[in-house]
């Protein structure tokens, strides 16, 4: 099988992070984040500056920046799972420029339960690991004494979060939904359900 070139995309809970860990692992294939491109490469100069300038003034990094800094991981990688961009129509006229995708699967999870899943994870402080109180609470009771709801994990913070994201990137999941290689993944299954789906998808469509 050639390495496959994979873009995933989904809501804020979705899963994405989860599978794309599994792509990786399983096709040999690199994990490409925006956040981790953006962090690995924030003293490159673009034209329009550096991510770092924009990261440090706590901005957004412009388009600009993101699309050049996008096709330098792409262009290192052999084979890839693209996680978190393109997030708008411009985004997805430069990525068709640069670089053919075999699959492009959408983690299609209804919003009550993307607003639980999100709403329920819990932080432990001192090691950084992720609980939920429905699905994954630890065992140890001190651990669960300390764990902590993020700011961004309140529900008009997550309904906000939800709202930008359909906002932005509705657009871009009718765009594929006519690629040859676009798959629709029921995201409300369980974790391994959603990567046996995924499996076989990409298998099926990459040789």
């Amino acid at each position: 099988m050639a390495q496959p070139q994979i873009l995933i995309v989904g809501a804020p809970g979705a899963g994405k992070g989860t599978q794309s860990s599994n792509l990786a692992e399983e096709y040999g294939i690199e994990h490409v984040t925006t956040g981790d491109a953006l962090r690995a490469n924030k003293d490159v100069e673009t034209e329009h500056g550096t991510p770092r300038e924009y990261m440090e003034d706590g901005e957004l990094v412009p388009d600009e920046v993101v699309n050049e800094i996008v096709q330098e991981a792409l262009e290192s990688a052999d084979g890839y799972v693209l996680d978190g961009y393109p997030r708008n129509e411009s985004q997805v006229e430069y990525l068709e420029g640069i670089t053919e995708l075999d699959v492009v699967l959408y983690l299609d999870v209804p919003e009550e339960e993307l607003v639980n899943r999100l709403t329920g994870r819990r932080v432990d402080p001192e090691t950084g690991e992720n609980y939920h109180t429905e699905y994954d609470m630890p065992a140890d009771e001190e651990v669960r004494d300390r764990l902590v709801q993020r700011d961004d994990d309140t529900e008009d913070t997550v309904k906000e979060r939800l709202r930008v994201f359909e906002e932005n990137t509705e657009p871009v999941i009718e765009h594929y939904e006519d690629h040859a290689g676009f798959v629709r993944i029921d995201g409300e299954q369980s974790p391994d359900e959603v990567w046996s789906e995924i499996k076989g998808a990409v298998d099926e469509r990459v040789e």
